[in-house]
């Protein structure tokens, strides 16, 4: 059997891989499972600023319709919008039409559950063996048990309410730069900014089906580091195009990844108390900097593997209020159920409003390891043997003691090619590429 769904939903190129025919067959079958084949059930469904959207968003509501299920369709808001609306709406399942940060021509299906949540592997499997094995759904309601579909035009002002009462200040006196990708933050980052007083400066807020990430938003932080340069602003932020992350610009105009967001966040809420056993979930590729800098407010760090779901399954598991990633998806547990670059944003805010500092001096808490990545090429078989060879595993022993908990190494296969991947951090950048080049080496060796 084939797979449709990824790490993120079903995605693909819009009329090509991801067609009108399977968006229909997605809808369809992804209602069924989802409300259990329940009498009007109700889906939320939200979309961003691709062109594909309207081909998109049409079949699958004819899909969702199809079962009996209404369609509640709030248009263009960020992803994290439906997992909220998903519940305050008291709805069956929420749906995202979004590829991210991908190029335009790409768009993807992602479905929540009633809760918020993204869908477990098991409950896709179920979405994905009905629609590839072919497997029939009985369910053909008429005439009054048709489900309808209600356009929802205050979505982003639900949200946006939702938004402000998770922090206690207001932002006024602060000067805000603004990059909305083209995408999903159009609307709602202007609108909620400013609403809380924000002195704003936006640009790329102006989709036009075709420019979503083109050359702007979290992945090209240089044109807000730009115009907060130029216009002297406080800070500046930077979205993708479904606003699920948030990277951030000083007033000098460095980035504030993602890891330094979860430092100066995970500092604050302990000091407040609110830090659930005083623990940050992140993944192991964030920097060996958010480490040493948590543990010196009094924090620990509890890693996952990369993707933020599985640092979404640890905080659930353990009770954790606050993960994320280097590249900006932020989870904020107790307000909302996945990565919110607006939520995100406005805890940012509030910490600097709070503390009365600029976002250099919070962002200075923490210290940027440098980082070396070198491949090491290895017969396919073998790229996971790496720890069982006792040559290898002594070497990274060594250099694990000669570092002394100022370093680290990271040793991954790759998922697709014939390769290991070395990564090394620590103080010196020279040593590190001498120390990683000599064990990449070494497993080449090793692993033929």
């Amino acid at each position: 059997m084939g797979k449709l769904f990824g790490t993120d939903g079903v995605r693909g190129v819009a009329n090509t891989e991801l067609t009108a025919e399977l968006a229909y067959q997605l809808g369809r079958a992804g209602a069924y499972i989802l409300t259990g084949g329940k009498k009007k059930a109700k889906i939320v469904i939200g979309r961003d600023t691709r062109i594909s959207g309207d081909m998109l968003e049409a079949a699958l509501v004819a899909g969702i319709l199809s079962t009996g299920s209404d369609a509640l369709c709030v248009g263009i808001v960020p992803t994290p919008a439906v997992a909220y609306l998903t519940r305050h709406y008291g709805a069956d399942a929420g749906v995202v039409i979004s590829a991210s940060h991908n190029p335009v021509e790409y768009n993807g299906i992602k479905f929540f559950n009633r809760d918020g949540y993204k869908l477990p592997d098991g409950v896709e499997e179920q979405i994905e063996d009905m629609i590839l094995n072919g497997k029939t759904i009985d369910l053909h309601p008429t005439g009054g048990h048709l489900g309808r579909k209600v356009e929802i035009d205050d979505a982003i002002k639900q949200y946006a309410n939702f938004l402000k009462g998770t922090i206690n200040v207001d932002l006024r006196g602060l000067k805000i730069a603004v990059d909305c990708a083209n995408g999903a933050a159009y609307v709602a980052a202007p609108s909620l900014l400013s609403a809380l007083g924000a002195e704003l400066k936006i640009i790329h807020h102006k989709p036009d089906g075709f420019n979503i990430n083109l050359k702007c938003g979290s992945t090209h932080p240089e044109n807000i580091q730009k115009l907060v340069v130029d216009w002297g602003a406080d800070v500046g932020l930077a979205f993708d195009g479904d606003a699920d992350r948030l990277i951030a610009v000083d007033e000098k105009g460095q980035i504030v990844d993602g890891d330094k967001i979860l430092t100066i966040c995970g500092c604050s809420l302990r000091e407040k108390g609110k830090l659930a056993k005083d623990t940050v979930v992140a993944t192991v590729m964030s920097n060996i900097g958010l480490d040493i800098a948590l543990k010196k407010c009094g924090c620990k760090v509890e890693k996952t593997q990369v993707g933020d779901r599985y640092v979404l399954e640890k905080m659930k598991e353990e009770g954790y209020v606050l993960g994320g990633e280097q590249s900006g998806h932020i989870i904020f547990l107790e307000h909302n159920t996945t990565g919110d670059g607006l939520l995100s944003a406005l805890q940012l805010l509030s910490v600097m409003k709070e503390k009365e500092q600029s976002l250099s001096k919070l962002a200075g808490a923490m210290t940027t390891y440098p980082q070396v990545l070198v491949n090491a090429k290895v017969n396919n078989g073998n790229k996971t043997k790496y720890m069982e060879d006792e040559v290898i595993a002594q070497e990274i022993r060594k250099l694990e003691e000669l570092m002394d908990g100022e370093g680290r190494v990271l040793i991954r296969p790759s998922g697709t090619e014939p390769l290991v991947r070395v990564m090394l951090e620590g103080k010196n950048e020279s040593q590190l590429k001498t120390l990683a080049h000599n064990l990449a080496k070494l497993i080449e060796e090793r692993l033929q």
